[in-house]
């Protein structure tokens, strides 16, 4: 459990369960202009991700979600972020650095499968998401064209930040 350095608030994070599920999806409708199939939803309560896909709760109310999966190509193991915000009246309170950093570590100390990499795509009118994601140790490493369908700008950054580099 992570808290905050204000001693009147406390940040959380719970496990993704068939029984907060619904918290998420309605979560995930606000912060995102996309609608995540069923798939993506099962796909979060898989046992393997357990440690990358959380509910974010301030003061006991759920005001975030970060969900990811694990992918493997070419001998690589990838942990690639696939939603992660948190409401706007509770930005500004450190809540997206805290998920970060929770997923982070959890991405370092995972043994079984060794993840070379956490990445994540990113609209490219996005710059707040952009600069957050820099000032947290990605790197842009391309874009890539009409990767949302149903938004504009269709294309977006691809960042990435390596693990275990010596």
């Amino acid at each position: 459990m992570a808290t905050s350095t204000n001693s009147k608030s406390r940040v959380s994070f719970a496990s993704l369960t068939p029984n907060n599920l619904g918290t998420v999806r309605k979560l995930n409708s606000v912060l995102f202009p996309i609608k995540y199939s069923e798939k993506f939803y099962q796909d979060v309560l898989l046992p393997e991700v357990e440690d990358f896909c959380k509910l974010v709760y301030y003061n006991d109310i759920p005001v975030g979600t970060i969900c990811c999966r694990i992918e493997t190509k070419d001998g690589e193991c990838s942990l690639y972020l696939m939603t992660m915000g948190v409401l706007a009246p509770y930005r500004s309170r450190r809540l997206g650095s805290q998920s970060l950093d929770l997923v982070l570590k959890a991405a370092e100390a995972c043994a079984k499968p060794h993840i070379d990499r956490v990445y994540l795509h990113v609209q490219l009118s996005n710059d707040d998401a952009k600069r957050f994601y820099e000032k947290h140790g990605f790197k842009v490493i391309g874009v890539h064209e009409n990767y949302y369908k149903k938004i504009v700008p269709h294309d977006a950054w691809i960042l990435e930040k390596r693990l275990h580099t010596e």
